[in-house]
């Protein structure tokens, strides 16, 4: 493996220069920058309009949560439907995300996956809740993305996110972790938090 080209007493985040231009990163050079290993192909990013944005660490509460739905999701899912984990999800030439799970019908295929494709983005939310239910929501609405669910990892209160637009998700329902999660585009998939049992 390529040895990065950074000091490890450097800092791999800085703060934004507000008000300055800032180069915009395409996904084709963010991947060749990983393969050449100038950047950590462990390193932990998500590229928004071509600037890459550090992930927060995932705590043992969205760990604990994110393996549950994982089984429950393998064990449940509709055959015609197929689903991926912490997948590079490519929106642009500029921006790609990486969603706890986002489901897609099994025709399509993991290859094609695209904005068009995808039908339900689930995010399972710790310290990362105000991004999820903020930025990060209006990116996938506006990228057309019919559905969104932000699970918080801890109160499994659930956020579901409909009619994606311009501005954001029209329509966002707030259910408790006794609630039924039912897919309005992935017949069949549903969940109840309450019933699921840490792994």
């Amino acid at each position: 493996m390529n040895q990065p080209f950074r000091s490890p007493e450097l800092s791999p985040t800085t703060q934004a220069a507000e008000g300055l231009m800032r180069r915009r990163w395409t996904v084709a050079e963010i991947e060749a920058m990983v393969r050449a290993g100038i950047i950590d192909e462990d390193e932990r990013f998500e590229l928004i309009g071509g600037e890459i944005v550090p992930m927060n660490a995932k705590g043992i509460h969205h760990e604990l949560l994110k393996n549950a739905l994982n089984l429950h999701f393998a064990t449940t899912l509709p055959g015609a439907f197929r689903f991926a984990v912490e997948t590079t999800f490519r929106l642009s030439e500029d921006s790609f995300i990486e969603p706890d799970f986002i489901f897609f019908r099994k025709a399509d295929g993991l290859a094609n996956l695209n904005p068009h494709t995808a039908l339900l983005a689930v995010e399972v939310a710790d310290s990362s809740l105000s991004w999820d239910l903020g930025r990060k929501a209006r990116i996938y609405a506006n990228f057309g993305i019919p559905e969104l669910w932000v699970i918080e990892a801890v109160s499994r209160t659930a956020h579901l996110h409909a009619a994606p637009g311009l501005e954001g998700y029209g329509d966002v329902r707030m259910l408790d972790e006794g609630q039924a999660l039912v897919s309005a585009h992935v017949p069949g998939l549903s969940v109840k938090l309450s019933k699921l049992e840490d792994i």
